[in-house]
C-alpha cells in the first residue's frame, strides 16, 4: 500500500472511498513482492499493480465488489497457476500470491491510521504500518502505525539496534501485549527498510490464536555515495537515480565537483572524501562507489569505509592499482578480514568500456549483492529468477573494486 502512497494520500484528502488490494505473501516465481498494491476508488479509477498484469483484472473486480458490498471487512484471496485450466485467472509465471482486499471508507474507524501512514510515506518519512492479514475474523485488517523516535534515526552514522520506537497510532484491540510486541517487531523491519510478514500469537507471544501480520515499511530512499567527480560518476549518478537511490557526489576538487556537471545528483559536496564520510549518515542500505583511483583519496576513505556496516563499497582502479592499494591499506592498519570484504573487479563481467556501460556493470553488481543474485545468465541456469529480498537486509554484504 505504501508503494502508491502519494496517489492514495490525495484520495484520502479528497474524501474518496476506495479499496486497496495488497500483496501479503508470495510463493514461487511471483512478479511482485509483499506490499505491492492496487487501489480502486468508488468511481472506478485504479492506481498501482499487484502482479504486473497477470491477475489485475480479477483483483480490480474484487476491489469494486468490496466497495459495492458496503461492508468494511477485508477479504483474503489467493491466486496461482492452474495446470488444469490454462485460461483460469492466475499467474502464468507459475507463482502464487495472497492478496488482502481492504475497503477504506471515509467513515471507517481505521481510516485515520491509514491516512497517517500514507501521509508519512508520501512525505518520505520513516514509518511502518502493521496489519493483521490472517487470524480471527474480528481482527482481520486491523492496523497500527509505528513511528521511530528522533534519537534513533536523527543522528549521524549508522543507526542500528537498541533504542525504542517513539510512538504508534491505532491498535489491534486485542491483548495489550500484542500491540507492544508488534511495535517492537515493526521496529526491526524499519531498521532493515523491509516489508514482510511475521507470525505471532494473539496475546503477543506464542499464546492465543495464531496471527499473520504484514509490516510495510516506509523509509527514505537508500543512499548512494559516489566519490570522484569524473565522467564515470556522471553515468553512475543517472543509473543510481533510476534505481531509486538518493545520490551524493563528493570530491575535494571544486573545479570538478559542480552541480552543473552533475545535474541529476541530489547533492554535490566539495570536501575530502574521508572527512565527508566521517560526518554523514549511513545505514545498512547505503552503497559507496569510490571512483577516484588516487591513493591520497582512496586510502583514508577505504580505511573508514571497510569498517562501516554499509551494504556495498566499490573502488575503481586497474588490477595493479587494486593490489597496490591493498598494500597501502594494510600499512594503515586495515585487517585481512576487512580486506577480504573487498573484491576486484567491481561490477559484473559485461565487457563494459564506456562510462555508461561501466555504470551499468557497477549497478548490476549492486543489485545482485542486494538481492542475493548470482550474476550469471538466466539462460540455462537453475537459479531462482526472483530472490528473497530479505537477504538484502544483512549489513555485511560483499564489497567491490573495479578495473
Amino acid at each position: 500500500m505504501l508503494d502508491i502512497a502519494e496517489e492514495l494520500h490525495r484520495w484520502v484528502e479528497q474524501g474518496r472511498d476506495f479499496a486497496v488490494a495488497t500483496v501479503v505473501a508470495v510463493g514461487g516465481s511471483a512478479p511482485r513482492g509483499p506490499g505491492a498494491a492496487l487501489a480502486v476508488d468508488s468511481e472506478g479509477a485504479a492506481i498501482g499493480s499487484v502482479s504486473g498484469g497477470c491477475v489485475e483484472g480479477a483483483v480490480y473486480e474484487l476491489c469494486q465488489q468490496a466497495l459495492a458490498d458496503g461492508e468494511s471487512v477485508p477479504v483474503l484471496e489467493r491466486f496461482g497457476y492452474s495446470d488444469e485450466d490454462a485460461f483460469a485467472v492466475g499467474l502464468t509465471c507459475g507463482g502464487v500470491i495472497d492478496i488482502l482486499v481492504t475497503p477504506v471508507r471515509a467513515s471507517a474507524s481505521d481510516r485515520e491510521v491509514f491516512a497517517s501512514a500514507l501521509s508519512a510515506a508520501a512525505r518520505g518519512e520513516t514509518a511502518a504500518v502493521a496489519r493483521i492479514v490472517s487470524g480471527p475474523g474480528e481482527l482481520l485488517g486491523r492496523a497500527l502505525l509505528v513511528r521511530p523516535s528522533e534519537a534513533r534515526w536523527g543522528s549521524p552514522r549508522m543507526e542500528s539496534g537498541g533504542g525504542s520506537y517513539g510512538s504508534y497510532e491505532g491498535g489491534f484491540g486485542a491483548h495489550p501485549e500484542l500491540d507492544r510486541t508488534v511495535v517492537a517487531e515493526a521496529g526491526a523491519f524499519l531498521d532493515a527498510g523491509r516489508t514482510g510478514t511475521l507470525e505471532i500469537g494473539e496475546q503477543g507471544s506464542r499464546c492465543g490464536a495464531p496471527l499473520t501480520v504484514l509490516v510495510e515499511s516506509s523509509v527514505p530512499p537508500p543512499r548512494m555515495l559516489v566519490f570522484g567527480a569524473i565522467d564515470f560518476a556522471s553515468a553512475l549518478v543517472r543509473i543510481g537515480k533510476f534505481l531509486g537511490y538518493h545520490v551524493t557526489v563528493c570530491d575535494a576538487r571544486p573545479v570538478f565537483a559542480t552541480a552543473a556537471r552533475f545535474p541529476e545528483a541530489d547533492e554535490v559536496v566539495v570536501e575530502w572524501p574521508h572527512r565527508y564520510l566521517e560526518r554523514t549518515s549511513v545505514d545498512a542500505r547505503t552503497v559507496l562507489c569510490v571512483l577516484t583511483h588516487d591513493a591520497k583519496f582512496d586510502v583514508p576513505l577505504l580505511r573508514l569505509a571497510l569498517r562501516l556496516p554499509v551494504a556495498y563499497v566499490g573502488a575503481m582502479g586497474s588490477r595493479r592499482t587494486h593490489l597496490n592499494r591493498n598494500e597501502r591499506l594494510r600499512e594503515v592498519g586495515v585487517t585481512e578480514l576487512e580486506l577480504a570484504r573487498l573484491h576486484s573487479p567491481i561490477g559484473l563481467d559485461l565487457g563494459a568500456r564506456t562510462p555508461e556501460e561501466t555504470a551499468l556493470s557497477i549497478a548490476s553488481e549492486i543489485v545482485a549483492n542486494r538481492r542475493g543474485g548470482s550474476g550469471v545468465s538466466l539462460t540455462g541456469a537453475h537459479t531462482p529468477i526472483h530472490h528473497d529480498a530479505t537477504s538484502a537486509t544483512a549489513p555485511a554484504g560483499r564489497i567491490g573494486s573495479v578495473a
